[in-house]
């Protein structure tokens, strides 16, 4: 994970933006802004949010210990915190676990503060992305050892942010996944439903033969934009996922 860490953030350090790390316990962010928009005082204000959000989740958590456990969807008690109602949400959608949404729903949760002070925004929580920009970026797919890896680059124009662009491994990482695909990547809505998607998607794929089906399964979910799904030297694309070489340049 540390090096899939470098790797993408080297990717989404782009010129335009000034971009900052925020960690609180297990919750790693990169986060940009444009420049002007930049402040210490910003930083400790992100961090604060994290830190009360982590740890009304963490609460919650402890009262229903079956939400954390559940890999099928588990409707939260009342009470529950907005964060797990999104995670929930986001699970019943793609048929998964609510935990699947976890680190989505936080790049949710800062991405929408962060706008309020900024038009161009990127959170980066594990490899899951929330983005919302006024001009095209460029976002590398990391796949493990396939050797796509660091060559393709979803090209995601302004005009279908913000979104969530996240992604499932059963080869790189420690998530859990009973697939074997090198990246499911999913583009969605909001970056909670692309988490929870990426989950199912990347279920899905153990063999080369499973990817049209796979995503002709994500196809299906309401929210879900396009998909890429990589194995080993095979490709699978559909949707609004547009693909475009990634360049020295942007690695």
């Amino acid at each position: 994970m540390p090096e899939r860490r470098r790797i993408y953030r080297a990717w989404l350090r782009q010129e335009d933006l000034t971009f900052f790390e925020v960690k609180v316990k297990e919750t790693d962010l990169l986060l940009g802004v444009r420049r002007e928009r930049f402040s210490s005082s910003l930083v400790w204000k992100v961090e604060k949010l994290v830190r009360e959000q982590r740890q009304l989740l963490e609460d919650y958590l402890r009262r229903d210990p079956a939400f954390a456990a559940a890999l099928v969807p588990h409707k939260p008690l009342p009470g529950a915190p907005p964060l797990a109602w999104a995670m929930a949400g986001a699970a019943e959608l793609a048929g998964v676990g609510p935990m699947a949404a976890v680190a989505g729903a936080f790049a949710d949760l800062v991405g929408k503060y962060l706008g309020r002070f900024s038009r161009e925004v990127v959170v980066e929580n594990g490899g899951d992305i929330y983005l919302k920009s006024s001009r095209q970026r460029i976002v590398g797919i990391y796949a493990g050892n396939s050797p796509l890896s660091s060559r393709v680059a979803l090209a995601i124009p302004a005009d279908l942010t913000p979104l969530g662009i996240c992604t499932s491994s059963g080869t790189v990482g420690h998530s859990l996944s009973f697939g074997k695909a090198d990246a499911a990547v999913v583009l969605a809505a909001n970056a909670a439903l692309a988490d929870a998607a990426a989950t199912a998607l990347g279920n899905r794929v153990r063999t080369p033969e499973d990817i049209e089906e796979a995503l002709s399964f994500i196809q299906k979910i309401p929210g879900v934009l396009g998909a890429v799904v990589i194995l080993g030297k095979h490709l699978g694309v559909w949707g609004k996922a547009k693909l475009v070489p990634l360049l020295p340049a942007n690695s």
